[in-house]
């Protein structure tokens, strides 16, 4: 495991992340995370389907509830081989809650704040704060990662139109 100092900021000013990089072309690494109804949810389950992980810091802050918002939007033109997850640390009651207030019902939200696996495995884990920084991962129906875009600055959103092409792109 590894500490990455400066790849993103958060207000300008430069944060460390860690955890183990991921490269395109590798095989997606595993991770258990929690459902909203608290059982584990295994991130291999869904390799079968195109996967679009969208990791965000949390789900009650402005940028992560447009981006959040937006993705289920576009879930309805991907069509069922897709699957969009929206990884947090957010606790699985709050990110419920939130779900039924935005009228979330495209995007699968799943929580990392038990053991930080996800954000461990996939080197996004923010070093002090235990949350994970703003980064899409796009994954093919065989687990390889085909695509990853990790935001520079994590008060931004990410290239919407970027991650469409990649998932357009794969098999």
């Amino acid at each position: 495991m590894a500490d990455k100092i400066g790849a993103v900021t958060m207000k300008g000013n430069p944060i460390t992340l860690t955890g183990n990089e991921v490269a395109v072309g590798q095989k997606a690494p595993d991770a258990t995370v929690s459902a909203n109804d608290l059982s584990d949810v295994k991130i291999s389950s869904f390799f079968g389907k195109k996967l679009i992980i969208s990791a965000v810091p949390s789900l009650d802050t402005p940028t992560c509830d447009i981006e959040t918002k937006r993705f289920n939007q576009e879930a309805a033109q991907l069509g069922a081989d897709v699957k969009i997850l929206t990884v947090s640390m957010d606790l699985p009651f709050a990110q419920k809650r939130w779900c039924g207030a935005a009228g979330v019902t495209a995007v699968q939200t799943v929580s990392d704040y038990r053991e930080a696996s996800f954000g461990t495995n996939y080197g996004i884990l923010i070093k002090g704060l235990k949350l994970l920084t703003r980064a899409i991962f796009v994954i093919d129906s065989k687990g390889v990662v085909q695509y990853i875009q990790l935001v520079k600055e994590v008060t931004s959103e990410p290239d919407y139109a970027a991650v469409l092409e990649a998932v357009k792109k794969i098999s």
